[in-house]
């Protein structure tokens, strides 16, 4: 009986997903800010959707030929997430977990998307169900839905479970268990690209807890000589917090406005932390503002710079 209503419920997802976009003045948002304020799917160039609804597409297929398998369903879900489309996303993961209720991967992946939404004690529950269930399994590389510039997968199971976690509990306040997990993350990293990833932000926790010395050390992997494949903002970061490199060298000028001299908003929250922590900012809070004054909501710098806002920590 279980196996007969899934492929009804996600069939319901895929026929919405065919439907034609609304008018800007009928859109649902697809998330509510950790501010409140409702969040729409961003705008992507017309060649981008549709290299991802081909690639959906494909993704349905598969799905259609294997209704019941867990590689299958998370690929749906993916390809899902990857239009902007997090709380359908959400629905795919939570049913396949219906027939995979051991998965770590349908629950590291719900649990991301998640974070997408602002649904931040969700994504710890199944974060951290994915780090139980994952213990004693042999780590794997997961493969990249969105490939890099030389298509090498940089992550895997341990340390994208590890990094969200950590991330989830970052914004919610919880410094000292987000550096337990990116300490875990840091562990597991097996190339330059995470391990920049999982050091950033191990780095951002322990200076939180006012751990300087704790922070310092866990810059000492970081050099300018390593081969980044794609977190080159981690990098310059991460010497930018060593203080070997400029701020001028991170951001590609003359250091003008955080939000508008960055397209990244993680970049962009990253210099802020610095400005922050490091280069006597007084006034924190025009920092987050100008991040979150962008369109690009899923990005965990934007995420991060609305909980500062939120938590009223400065």
């Amino acid at each position: 009986m279980l196996k007969s209503r899934i492929p009804f419920v996600l069939g319901a997802v895929l026929v919405a997903g065919c439907a034609s976009v609304p008018p800007a003045s009928e859109r649902v948002p697809e998330a509510v800010s950790l501010l409140g304020q409702p969040l729409y799917p961003m705008a992507m160039t017309a060649e981008t959707r549709a290299d991802r609804e081909a690639k959906l597409d494909e993704a349905r297929r598969a799905y259609a030929a294997d209704p019941y398998g867990e590689e299958a369903i998370i690929w749906l879900g993916r390809r899902t997430a990857y239009l902007g489309r997090y709380r359908d996303a959400i629905a795919i993961f939570t049913q396949g977990l219906e027939t995979h209720p051991e998965s770590f991967k349908l629950r590291r992946h719900r649990g991301h998307r998640y974070i997408s939404l602002r649904r931040l004690d969700d994504a710890i529950t199944d974060l951290s169900e994915a780090a139980r269930l994952i213990d004693g399994v042999a780590d794997e590389v997961e493969p990249d839905g969105l490939p890099n510039a030389r298509n090498m997968p940089t992550s895997t199971n341990f340390t994208n479970i590890y990094y969200h976690l950590g991330l989830a509990h970052y914004l919610r306040g919880s410094f000292a268990e987000s550096a337990d997990a990116y300490a875990q993350c840091v562990r597991y990293s097996r190339n330059p690209d995470m391990l920049c990833a999982a050091t950033y932000w191990l780095y951002l926790s322990r200076r939180r807890l006012d751990h300087d010395d704790a922070a310092r050390a866990a810059l000492a992997p970081i050099g300018a000589d390593m081969d980044v494949i794609e977190n080159h903002g981690y990098h310059q970061l991460l010497l930018l917090f060593k203080g070997e490199t400029t701020l001028e060298a991170v951001t590609g000028g003359d250091a003008p406005p955080v939000g508008r001299a960055i397209e990244n908003a993680t970049v962009a929250y990253g210099v802020a932390m610095w400005r922050i922590l490091d280069g006597g900012a007084e006034r924190p809070a025009p920092l987050f503002k100008e991040i979150i004054a962008g369109d690009a909501w899923p990005a965990f710098g934007f995420i991060a710079a609305e909980a500062e806002l939120a938590r009223r920590d400065w």
